[in-house]
């Protein structure tokens, strides 16, 4: 058994799949099914065993703030009903964390090179999770969203050559997927509120983040990512069952991720 849980595969897909598969069911009555994304996320990290405090590394404040996002979205979700203003805000304070997950990098760089690389990061996380948060009452879309965030940061970070953050992103997309896969099978009856959309954003924008300046992920694959919120946008059957509306929503987020990924693949053969 511990030899199975050691494989790359079941850590980074099968385990968080079920993990968020069986969080969303068990949610699913309270109106909390987007933990899914939380919980698998958190499984391939427990997995992995790449987690400490000590030193607290950029790597390991991406996970640290990928907890605190279900905290906030659970927050958000219960104690009052996400508004329009709501998305944006979250996006500008996880855009702030975002600059101290990269403090220890920037302080070493030149002062102009260091504001241009925060103020960039700062513009791509507040885009991101703004944009993905406010997809927090159509559930297929958002999860959509997620499953594409997470393949595409991990799917880039592994070209990148980041193993670690690789991992992490397709665990979250694995996570995502399981909630998903529960809204093609409910429909409307399933919520991802905050609590799904913020994860999934904030994780996988880090992710992301992290792979461009720990690893090789071009900053142009991040322009992209931050595009599949926004495709899955594009109109949908509306009248067709919910399963057939995900495979049209995930088409539209397959391609930015996609771009993202060819991106990638093009830089590390330069590199």
């Amino acid at each position: 058994m511990q030899e199975l849980l050691n494989n790359p595969v079941i850590q980074s897909s099968a385990a968080p799949f079920l993990v968020g598969l069986i969080a969303a069911a068990m949610l699913f009555p309270v109106r909390l099914a987007g933990l899914a994304a939380a919980a698998g996320f958190l499984a391939a990290v427990w997995l992995i065993g790449a987690f400490g405090f000590e030193p607290l590394t950029a790597t390991r404040k991406i996970v640290v703030l990928a907890v605190a996002a279900p905290v906030l979205g659970v927050l958000a979700d219960l104690a009052f009903k996400p508004k329009r203003a709501t998305a944006p805000i979250l996006g500008a304070l996880f855009g702030v964390a975002s600059i101290w997950v990269l403090w220890s990098v920037l302080v070493q760089k030149p002062a102009q090179e260091a504001v241009l690389l925060a103020g960039g990061v700062f513009a791509f996380v507040l885009a991101t999770v703004a944009s993905t948060v406010s997809l927090h009452d159509r559930a297929v879309r958002a999860g959509s969203a997620g499953l594409f965030l997470g393949l595409g940061a991990g799917a880039g970070a592994v070209i990148g050559a980041s193993a670690l953050l690789g991992q992490y992103g397709i665990a979250l997309g694995a996570a995502c997927g399981a909630f998903l896969l529960l809204a093609m099978i409910l429909g409307k009856r399933v919520v991802a509120g905050a609590t799904f959309t913020l994860t999934a954003s904030v994780a996988a924008a880090l992710i992301a983040v992290g792979a461009m300046v720990l690893a090789r992920l071009p900053w142009t694959a991040l322009i992209a990512l931050a595009l599949i919120p926004l495709a899955v946008r594009l109109p949908l059957p509306e009248k067709s069952p919910a399963w057939i509306q995900a495979f049209v929503a995930s088409f539209y987020a397959l391609a930015p991720a996609a771009c993202a990924g060819v991106l990638a693949w093009q830089s590390s053969r330069v590199a």
